[in-house]
């Protein structure tokens, strides 16, 4: 018997879904990067499991993992498409929140259509020491020296460590030799999500991002929460922003510090399979 699977994106943040209620073993880091693969394999940023959950609170837990087989602590796309993929198994209701235990903690989950998915991904935390980022102060923009070129970051935490940098146009070259750059800086001692972030509007971003364990990816859910919470928090952008990614449009919304950020979107299935090697 091979190991069967769904195939599935968020706004292009693609995914493979695994059922592991029966046996929530993680999966071996060598077989992860087998089904990753985009000529040999499947095709996927990360691979998803469904588990039992082990807080009491939460209906399920979901675990994640990137293309190179290591872990991850977050998946704002991820979470969108496993409450999309309990819906279709008659697990989950329509229209009211939900808890699921991710690898960073409980998210409330909400479908407010069967593919329209909105997440409560909890309070940005911008503390260098929860990020992890090596800097001795909290504060709204960090200097970072690559290749000798200063630049003005923010730090976030969205339960998986974040770089915003904000650009005058996403689509510049440079975009392409900083993000792995960023990505692997040693001041991110577990590595970070490089998000590049062009202002449009006080509620209109767009948005790029390099993600560790899985380079460019289309979207990155966590990485446009993270855009929006440091813009925010510097006061570019109001309590409502959309952040057009070059997969499609999140909406996220958050209020400020004391509050939760809500991140909504779409959630759709590509295709069912089984994984014979």
């Amino acid at each position: 018997m091979g190991l069967r699977f769904s195939k599935m994106h968020g706004i292009g943040n693609d995914f493979v879904v695994i059922d592991r209620r029966a046996d929530p073993v993680a999966p071996e880091a060598r077989r992860v990067r087998a089904m990753a693969d985009r000529h040999t394999g499947i095709g996927f940023d990360q691979l998803l499991t469904v588990e039992p959950a082990r807080d009491p609170s939460c209906a399920f837990r979901y675990g994640i993992w990137n293309a190179d087989g290591s872990p991850s602590g977050q998946c704002g796309n991820g979470a969108r498409c496993v409450a999309a993929w309990l819906h279709r198994e008659d697990l989950l209701p329509m229209g009211r929140a939900v808890w699921l235990e991710s690898p960073s903690g409980p998210v409330a989950v909400r479908l407010d259509g069967p593919l329209d998915v909105a997440v409560d991904m909890g309070e940005p935390r911008f503390d260098p020491a929860r990020v992890p980022f090596e800097a001795d102060v909290d504060a709204a923009s960090h200097l970072l020296d690559v290749d000798g070129q200063m630049l003005a970051i923010g730090v976030a935490s969205m339960g998986n460590p974040h770089a915003v940098l904000a650009v005058d146009d996403v689509a510049a070259a440079t975009i392409d030799r900083l993000g792995p750059r960023i990505t692997a800086h040693p001041r991110f001692p577990q590595q970070a999500n490089a998000g590049f972030v062009q202002v449009v509007g006080r509620d209109h971003l767009r948005l790029r991002v390099h993600e560790r364990g899985a380079g460019w990816t289309l979207a990155c859910g966590t990485g446009a929460c993270a855009a929006m919470a440091v813009l925010r928090r510097r006061g570019v952008v109001d309590a409502e922003v959309r952040v057009e990614l070059p997969g499609g449009t999140l909406a996220i919304a958050w209020p400020g510090p004391g509050h939760a950020l809500w991140m909504r979107g779409p959630a759709a299935f590509v295709f069912e399979g089984e994984w014979l090697a």
